[in-house]
């Protein structure tokens, strides 16, 4: 698929690298994100990076969407020969596996408790997204022994710092949220924190694994 630039309301543009989830394609948009942010192109104040896209976030009255299309394109934003795998940033996150949807979890896949965190904690993750509410990531790919639907009712309020799993990925709530995913654990690991340098632990392509607490 051809990279394409699509505008989003009047202060922002989409480049969507490809389609689907997958960490080549992935390592592909953060390459791109960084190499844009490192452009200093007047008048973009924000790069955000996704599963298969990045968006420009940019101020109208500095750069219009034509030149600054004009200018992402020169740069190279639209050629597929980006680097293949980016430095990514390693994470270990301690988990106490005391989550109240654990045992229930365990039944539905047809496995014992201790094999879901052996099989939680034997993999490691990509942040392949931050988005729903600050801080939180989409960390995959979660294995299929484990994969499970949304919980058909969500909690109106998860507590900040529960470990969760839904689909095909998994994560940790940042803050207390209304939530739909399955609660394995917790963990005192401050996802987000407004008070320090970089607010959100985890940035797009870092890497996570989970400890047993």
């Amino acid at each position: 698929m051809s990279s394409v630039f699509t505008p989003l309301g009047d202060s922002a543009v989409t480049l969507a690298l490809g389609e689907g989830i997958s960490p080549e394609l992935n390592d592909r948009v953060v390459a791109e994100a960084r190499r844009i942010s490192a452009a200093a192109i007047p008048g973009v104040h924000d790069v955000v990076a996704a599963y298969a896209s990045l968006t420009i976030h940019y101020n109208p009255e500095r750069i219009g969407y034509a030149d600054l299309i004009s200018r992402l394109a020169a740069g190279g934003a639209s050629s597929m020969h980006l680097p293949s795998t980016v430095e990514k940033q390693l994470h270990e996150i301690p988990v106490r596996y005391d989550g109240e949807d654990i045992h229930e979890v365990a039944e539905k896949v047809r496995l014992s408790v201790d094999e879901v965190i052996r099989i939680h904690t034997s993999a490691e993750y990509r942040a392949f997204v931050i988005g729903f509410v600050p801080g939180f990531a989409y960390l995959g790919p979660l294995d299929a022994r484990l994969a499970l639907p949304r919980r058909d009712s969500p909690r109106k309020r998860v507590p900040a710092g529960s470990v969760a799993i839904a689909e095909a990925q998994t994560g940790v709530y940042p803050s207390e949220t209304p939530g739909g995913w399955h609660l394995i654990g917790t963990t005192d690991t401050r996802m987000f924190d407004p008070g320090r340098e970089r607010p959100a632990l985890l940035s797009v392509g870092d890497r996570v694994r989970f400890v047993k607490a």
